[in-house]
């Protein structure tokens, strides 16, 4: 079992893209937000263990990368947030289960689908500009 807190994120998006690509079982420890007896969220966080199929590694609108995978134990997807997991560990345990069809709209979320694609992404995200640019504009941009 590898403990996050003694090693980098991008050791740890190293390890779980690796297991996506070779399409390797991971239990993930991590923690999230508690639900009342209404299913609302209370906010307070608890530790949950469960072993995932992933087959998506995201960045969100705010920033935050996330993991998608198959849920072994109730065979439906789940969504952690890498900021919240405390330890993993990749099995040699090969997928079984079937993924969602995607529902998203195109453009809604840009997938990532390796570092590079990350980093690209970030710096896509700080120095591209946010409006379009035309040929009236041109002179703005340069």
């Amino acid at each position: 079992m590898r403990h996050t807190n003694r090693q980098t994120v991008t050791q740890t998006l190293t390890d779980l893209y690796r297991a996506l690509d070779k399409q390797r079982v991971v239990t993930l420890s991590f923690l999230k937000e508690e639900k009342g007896d209404t299913g609302k969220k209370t906010g307070r966080l608890v530790e949950d263990v469960r072993s995932l199929e992933v087959y998506d590694i995201r960045t969100t609108h705010d920033g935050r990368i996330v993991v998608k995978g198959m849920d072994r134990a109730t065979g439906e997807a789940r969504t952690v947030r890498v900021d919240r997991v405390r330890a993993y560990t990749v099995h040699r345990i090969g997928y079984a289960l079937d993924r969602p069809e995607a529902t998203t709209r195109a453009r809604t979320v840009i997938v990532v689908r390796s570092p590079a694609q990350l980093i690209a992404r970030e710096l896509g995200r700080d120095y591209l500009p946010r409006t379009a640019t035309t040929r009236d504009t041109a002179t703005l941009a340069a």
